[in-house]
Parts: structure tokens; C-alpha cells; sequence
């Protein structure tokens, strides 16, 4: 008898895994050109920009969990690399070509500074991508309750406990490869965990549980 359970995606794809799927793609590029500006939260902490791409990413991958099952999560962070890895092929490629003559010196000093990151850079976002977002997955659907018991209480807490988790591996993983003997990285290293842990607390549940809603919305929509 064949198994008709499959842990593929299915052949037509729900609203609300069709739009996080697109949202994911966007923030899987964008948190790596986002992260050339450091911004101050406060008068005492400074994080790179692309924190918050990075942590959009996290509760995407935690809502299409909820809606679709721990196996289509993994599945959109795997794909998730194909976007990545292409934008670092077309960016090295763009940097290869030789520019305009007409092209003004600081617009290509500024352009060539901002996008030529070294390949420590691109293996660090590469490995501390994976690792992460599968971990934030794993941890994510593990702490998932029985259906009396996940309320949508306990889906913003499971969120910021996998987010925060998740987030400390990421960072770990990205300083130590992208900046372990260039210089010292503790107070770095420090400064982006509790930002990220903070922000995970503070910010995620809120999202994660406004992404589930409108998921749920969308794809009832079309069920109706």
C-alpha cells in the first residue's frame, strides 16, 4: 500500500505560506545589506541594522511552523539558501564587472565598501543562518503543547524562547567566525546577544502570534 503522508510541500501553496515564503526570500537578502549600519537602541547599545531582518526571518520560519508543520518550516529554511547564495554569486559578479566611466568615484567607493564583504563574512552569515533558523524551528515545534494547552499565550512565549535561543547561536557562531584573531570580540559578542535576546522577548511574541493570525485569516479566506 502506498503512504499517501508526505513531508513535502504541498503542490499548491496556501495563501499564507505563499506570502511568508516571499516576505522569507526579501529578509534572507536584505538582513546581509542591512547589517553595513550600526543603530543605537538607546544611549548604550548599538547593534547592527540587520538584527531586525534576521529576527523577521525567525518568525516566519515559527509562524509557517504553527500553520504548516515543523517538516515545511525546514523545507522554506532550506530554500532559504538559494536566495542567499545567488545574491552573494550576483553581488561578486556585479563587483567583478567594471564600472562606468561616468560612474561618479565616492558612489563606487561607497557601493564597493558596502557589498564587498570578505568571504569570512559571507561563510559566518552562511553557517550562522542555517544553524539558527533550524535550531529556532526545533526548539520552536518541541515546546508546542497539546491542543487544549497552546494557547496563543503559549505560542508567543515558545516564540520568544526559541527566537532567544536561536539567536544566541547565531551570534555566537557569526562573530566568532567572521571576527575571531581581527580583534577582541567579547564586548561585541556580548553587546549583539543581549540585544537580540531582548528583542526576542520584547518584540517577536508580538509578531509571531500577528503572523499566525493572519495566516489563519488568509488561508480561511480560501478554504471558505
Amino acid at each position: 500500500m502506498t503512504d499517501t503522508t508526505s513531508t513535502a510541500l504541498p503542490r499548491t501553496l496556501s495563501p499564507s505560506l505563499f506570502l511568508f515564503s516571499i516576505l522569507y526570500g526579501g529578509m534572507v537578502v536584505l538582513a546581509g545589506v542591512l547589517g553595513n549600519k550600526q543603530v543605537a537602541l538607546g544611549s548604550w547599545l548599538a547593534v547592527e541594522a540587520g538584527i531586525f531582518a534576521f529576527l523577521l526571518l525567525v518568525a516566519l520560519s515559527s509562524a509557517v511552523s504553527e500553520l504548516h508543520g515543523q517538516s515545511v518550516a525546514n523545507r522554506l529554511v532550506l530554500w532559504g539558501f538559494v536566495p542567499l547564495v545567488l545574491s552573494i554569486m550576483l553581488t561578486a559578479l556585479v563587483l567583478a564587472l567594471p564600472a562606468s566611466p561616468e560612474m561618479q568615484p565616492e558612489r563606487l567607493a561607497a557601493f564597493d565598501m558596502i557589498l564587498g564583504q570578505s568571504p569570512r563574512l559571507m561563510a559566518a552569515g552562511i553557517v550562522a543562518y542555517g544553524t539558527s533558523q533550524f535550531l529556532n524551528v526545533t526548539i520552536f515545534s518541541r515546546l508546542r503543547g497539546s491542543v487544549g494547552t497552546d494557547t496563543s499565550t503559549w505560542l508567543a512565549i515558545r516564540g520568544a524562547i526559541a527566537s532567544a535561543l536561536s539567536q544566541i547561536v547565531d551570534t555566537l557562531l557569526f562573530v566568532t567566525i567572521a571576527f575571531y584573531g581581527v580583534f577582541p570580540i567579547a564586548n561585541l559578542m556580548g553587546g549583539q546577544m543581549l540585544a537580540k535576546v531582548a528583542l526576542s522577548v520584547l518584540v517577536i511574541p508580538f509578531v509571531i502570534t500577528g503572523l499566525v493570525a493572519l495566516g489563519r485569516n488568509l488561508d480561511a479566506k480560501t478554504a471558505g
